[in-house]
């Protein structure tokens, strides 16, 4: 979406574009809409679809300890946040999942009506994936050894403990606060004892994480992608 031209109007659009995208997410997502019966009847359908159900329920086996799972949510923010990723628009968020008494759960910070005071949550794999809000999702495997996913899972809980809330700014330099992919990156990154595990892209003079780079690299492959009929 992003030419690489790094004059001032181009980082200046840049800008507007992070401006609109939190505008929405934080003050035009609580207004009052008026109810639009066919997206209802899309939602109900894809809830009650005994093979989205499926999917579910098969792809939530595969998860391992220190995966890391994405989704594209079926709402205009979640169009807008996907357009952030440089080389494949596919998703919108993401987390990492942590098994803790033999069941996955989901770590991810989020802002928006659904999560009021943006702080870091923990969601069930099963309301994370729910078809009834997203029209897709993936689960990423990355090539991390037994002490790296404990590491992973003792920064994971560190963020969570510190409560950390979800980054307005979009700022990567930022360390009290973390938006989707970049609580992910640095978790990883951290995990790994490597600054260089996950690599940042720099558009127009702004260095920022794209959920397609936590899965188009060396160390990730994709081990299911679903969209929900």
């Amino acid at each position: 979406m992003f030419e690489k031209n790094h004059s001032f109007i181009n980082y200046q659009s840049f800008n507007s574009f992070i401006f609109i995208i939190v505008l929405c997410i934080f003050t035009s997502c609580n207004e009052q809409k008026p109810v639009n019966n066919e997206i209802v009847q899309q939602v109900t359908e894809r809830a009650t679809n005994p093979w989205n159900r499926q999917m579910v329920d098969s792809c939530t086996r595969l998860l391992q300890n220190g995966d890391v799972v994405v989704r594209r949510g079926h709402d205009i923010t979640s169009t807008m946040l996907s357009m952030l990723n440089q080389r494949e628009k596919l998703y919108s968020h993401c987390g990492v999942v942590l098994i803790e008494h033999g069941y996955p759960f989901v770590y991810h910070s989020i802002g928006g009506e659904d999560n009021p005071d943006a702080r870091l949550r923990r969601d069930s794999v099963n309301f994370w994936f729910s078809p009834a809000n997203n029209l897709a999702f993936g689960i990423v495997r990355l090539d991390l050894d037994k002490h790296q996913r404990d590491s992973l899972s003792q920064v994971v809980h560190g963020f969570y403990r510190a409560r950390k809330k979800f980054d307005l700014d979009f700022d990567l330099k930022s360390e009290d606060c973390y938006y989707c992919a970049e609580m992910v990156y640095k978790a990883l990154n951290r995990a790994t004892a490597d600054s260089t595990y996950i690599e940042p892209l720099t558009v127009f003079g702004v260095t920022f994480i794209g959920i397609d780079n936590l899965y188009l690299n060396k160390h990730a492959h994709m081990v299911c992608q679903i969209r929900f009929k």
